[in-house]
């Protein structure tokens, strides 16, 4: 079995709930263990000690580096932001050639700064080199550099360290097509290619102030199909 690991959020769950569903709609379940990533369950298996940070704007803005710990530092795993909805078959991902990479992790390296203010639910937007890559990761958790990564790094080092992927060299990050991690409002069809994943990172349907938003009808119809299957 593979496994992908989604940020969860306590103010977010109907997201996670849809990402899920999109997901196993769309790839076989016995090929795969979707996880969520539950902040308050990894502070109970001592496993995640980190103090609140003001400036995190999920609950998972740290977890998501635990997912090599978590995989055993073997094999592929996912993560993923919850905002996302998985337009085609996850299974590509495990599939793909990563097993005989020799990259760390890979990732879509958006150019992506955008402007200060506000995103999803008043969060402020802060602008900061490799925005977006860590939103979404193929991990090759057996690279030996991912085994930096331990309980007591991803505890304690900073948020520019890990985001910015500092315990990797620039070689040892591949990199994803922007299909994989399709930044809504950044990406255009047509220039930037097809949608594979779509990521409402500036704030989704579920949220009141972004309920027309763009794609937001891909999103309202996995909401039906979630709660129709």
């Amino acid at each position: 079995m593979h496994n992908i690991y989604i940020g969860w959020d306590s103010r977010e769950d109907i997201a996670y709930q849809v990402c899920e569903h999109s997901i196993y709609r769309r790839t076989y379940k016995e090929f795969l263990n979707v996880h969520p990533l539950k902040q308050h369950e990894l502070r109970e298996q001592k496993l995640y000690w980190r103090g609140i940070d003001k400036l995190a704007s999920t609950e998972f803005t740290f977890t998501r580096f635990l997912v090599p710990y978590l995989n055993n530092y073997n094999g592929i795993a996912v993560f993923c932001d919850s905002d996302m909805v998985f337009l085609d078959d996850a299974a590509q991902l495990f599939q793909n050639g990563f097993n005989a990479g020799d990259k760390a992790v890979w990732v879509v390296k958006h150019d992506y700064n955008p402007p200060e203010g506000t995103k999803m639910d008043g969060q402020a937007q802060l602008p900061y080199p490799r925005k977006n890559w860590s939103s979404f990761i193929v991990w090759n958790c057996s690279h030996p550099k991912n085994k930096g990564l331990d309980l007591e790094t991803v505890n304690t080092a900073s948020g520019a360290y890990l985001h910015r992927f500092e315990w990797l060299d620039d070689e040892d990050i591949g990199e994803l097509e922007p299909e994989w991690n399709w930044l809504i409002g950044h990406y255009k069809e047509g220039v930037d290619g097809t949608p594979k994943v779509l990521h409402y990172t500036e704030g989704g349907p579920w949220f009141n102030e972004y309920r027309n938003c763009e794609y937001d009808h891909i999103w309202k119809r996995e909401v039906i199909n979630l709660y129709s299957s």
